[in-house]
C-alpha cells in the first residue's frame, strides 16, 4: 500500500514529483484554499490567475492540472476543487480524486485544508484510498503505476489521525483486493483461508466449519446454496476481545464467492461482476482486522457465511425445502435469493454470542439498486433508534447510506404452503424490504439488529470518481469500525 507521513517542509521547497492543493468557489472562479500560500508567492500571486485561465470553478469533485514551469521543486499542482462549504467527505473525495489523477507519480505531497485532527485523517484518508489499483493480474507496463509516496503537509502532532487513516485504508484495501479477485482465484475455500491468513497477522481467533462439519452442525442454507457448486461452502467466526469490554457486537456477512443464480440462473449481463456478491463477509472481516489495531473497548465477532451459488445436477431446486441452524424451514422458491439462506444460519447462530448489538451486511437484492442506486446502502433494523443511530454512525464515517422501514404487512407474502417461510415473495415490489424482513425472522429473540444492503455500493461499474476506484470498493468497514466505537462509547 502507498506510504504516507506527515511533513513540515515548505510547499515551494519540497521534493516530490507533484503537489496537491485546494480550491474553493470565488466569483466565476476559483480561489486557493489554506496551506497553498507559499506556492502562491512562488508563483508570484498569479495562482489564481493560472486556474482562471484553465477554467478552474473550485465545485466539489473537480480536477485541474497546472505545470509548475520550474517556479516550484514539483514538477506538477493539481488544484482540486472543494465546493462551497466542503464537510469532510468532501475533503476525502477532493485528496482521492487528485492522488488518483497522479497515477504514474512517486511522490506527492498533499497540501488541502487540515487544521484538526478530523480534518487531517480525512485528508489522509481520501488520499491513500484515491492510491488504490489493482493490478494482480496485470501484465506489460501499460498500466499507470499508483502513487507510492504521499507527504502530508499538517501538523507534525496529528501522527495518530494519520495512524488512524492507515489502519482503515489498510483494510478498505484488504476487501477491494478480495472483491476485486476473480471467482476462478477465491471459491470458498480460499476466502475462508484468507480469513485464516488475517487472524494469524493480526491474532483475531478464528474458527472454520468445513462442508462436513456445517453437514453436522445443521447448517441447512449455506449448504444447500453451497451444494451445486464443486468448491465447498465454510462458515468463518472470527472473534477480537477487550479486557475492559462490557458489551459484545457481533458482524455477519454474506460471502457468496461466484453467484450464477443457482438454478433460477441469472441473465448474462447480471452475473459478470458477481465475483463481488461476497462483499459483505469481506467487509466484516476487513473491520475485524482494524479493530485489532484500533482496540474499541467491546468484544466482536464476526461470522463469514461463505459458498458458491452454481448450477448443476447436485444443486438445489425451486421448491426444495432446507432446514435452518436453529430448526425453521425455507421452502425455496427462487435458488438466487440464496444470500439471506447463508445468511439465516449465521444470524441463528450469532444468538449464541449473546449480542447487546447484531449487525449484519450483504449485496442482498437487486432491488437495493433499484430504489437507492448504485451509492446508498439501504439501513434496516428491527428498532428504530437502532437504525437512525446506524445512519448517523455511517454518515460520520463518510459513507452514504438512508434508513428504510421493514413493513410488518410484507411478512405475509413470505409465507409458505409446505415450509415456516419461502424464500421469496410473490409480490414483486418492494424486494430490498422483504429480504430484510425475512432475514429479520432469523434474529434471536430480544437482540438488537440492523441489516445493511451494499447491492450497488460494493461494486462500482462505472467511472472512478472521489477516491473510489472502477471495481470494488472497500464499502461498509468505515461504518462497521465506527459502529463498534459507537457501541463501546456508549452512544450506540
Amino acid at each position: 500500500m502507498t506510504s504516507i507521513s506527515l511533513d513540515g517542509t515548505d510547499l515551494a521547497s519540497i521534493d516530490v514529483d507533484a503537489i496537491v492543493i485546494g480550491v474553493a468557489p470565488a466569483g466565476t472562479g476559483a480561489a486557493p484554499a489554506a496551506g497553498s500560500e507559499s506556492l502562491d508567492r512562488a508563483l508570484d500571486g498569479r495562482l489564481a490567475e493560472a486556474l482562471a485561465a484553465l477554467g478552474a470553478t473550485g465545485k466539489a469533485g473537480e480536477i485541474t492540472k497546472l505545470p509548475a514551469l520550474g517556479a516550484v521543486a514539483a514538477k506538477v499542482i493539481v488544484a482540486a476543487g472543494l465546493g462551497e462549504t466542503p464537510s469532510a467527505e468532501d475533503v476525502r473525495r477532493a485528496a482521492g480524486a487528485a492522488v488518483r489523477a497522479l497515477a504514474g507519480h512517486a511522490k506527492v505531497a498533499v497540501a488541502l485544508p487540515a487544521s484538526s485532527a478530523d480534518d487531517v485523517e480525512a485528508v489522509a484518508l481520501g488520499a491513500l484510498l484515491g492510491a488504490y489499483s489493482f493490478d494482480a493480474y496485470r501484465t506489460g507496463d501499460e498500466h499507470k503505476s499508483p502513487v507510492e509516496e504521499i507527504r502530508l503537509l499538517a501538523p507534525v502532532s496529528e501522527e495518530a489521525a494519520v495512524e488512524r487513516a492507515r489502519v482503515l485504508a489498510a483494510s478498505v484495501t484488504l476487501v477491494r483486493d478480495l472483491v476485486n479477485t476473480p471467482p476462478s482465484h477465491l471459491c470458498p475455500e480460499d476466502l475462508a483461508g484468507e480469513a485464516e491468513r488475517v487472524a494469524g497477522e493480526t491474532g483475531l481467533a478464528i474458527e472454520v466449519l468445513d462442508e462436513k462439519a456445517l453437514v453436522e452442525g445443521g447448517y441447512g442454507g449455506i449448504t444447500g446454496v453451497g451444494q451445486g457448486s464443486v468448491n465447498p461452502p465454510r462458515l468463518v467466526r472470527l472473534a477480537y476481545a477487550h479486557p475492559e469490554a462490557a458489551k459484545t457486537l457481533v458482524l455477519v456477512g454474506k460471502g457468496i464467492t461466484f453467484d450464477s443464480g443457482g438454478l433460477s440462473l441469472k441473465p448474462s449481463e447480471a452475473m459478470d461482476w458477481m465475483k463481488s456478491d461476497m462483499g459483505g463477509a469481506a467487509a466484516v472481516l476487513g473491520s475485524l482486522a482494524a479493530m485489532t489495531r484500533l482496540k474499541p473497548k467491546l468484544n466482536v465477532v464476526g461470522y463469514m457465511a461463505i459458498a458458491e451459488n452454481m448450477p448443476s445436477g447436485t444443486a438445489q431446486r425451486p421448491s426444495d425445502v432446507l432446514r435452518i441452524y436453529g430448526g425453521k424451514t425455507v421452502e425455496v422458491l427462487n435458488t438466487d435469493a440464496e444470500g439471506r439462506l447463508v445468511m439465516a444460519d449465521a444470524l441463528v447462530r450469532a444468538g449464541e454470542d449473546s449480542p447487546d448489538l447484531l449487525i449484519d451486511v450483504a449485496t442482498l437484492t437487486g432491488a437495493q439498486l433499484v430504489a437507492l442506486g448504485t451509492r446508498t446502502t439501504g439501513v434496516m433494523a428491527n428498532d428504530d433508534d437502532v437504525r437512525e443511530k446506524v445512519v448517523a454512525a455511517a454518515g460520520r464515517a463518510g459513507e452514504t447510506v438512508w434508513g428504510m422501514p421493514l413493513p410488518a404487512e410484507l411478512r405475509k407474502g413470505l409465507d409458505s404452503a409446505v415450509a415456516d417461510i419461502a424464500n421469496i415473495s410473490g409480490d414483486r415490489w418492494g424486494g430490498m424490504l422483504t429480504a430484510g424482513t425475512f432475514l429479520k425472522e432469523f434474529v434471536p429473540d430480544g437482540v438488537k439488529w440492523a441489516h445493511l444492503d451494499i447491492a450497488g455500493p460494493a461494486f462500482n461499474k462505472g467511472e472512478p470518481y472521489g477516491y473510489t476506484p472502477k471495481g470494488g470498493t472497500g464499502v461498509a468497514v468505515r461504518t462497521l469500525v465506527r459502529i463498534a466505537e459507537d457501541l463501546a462509547a456508549g452512544v450506540l
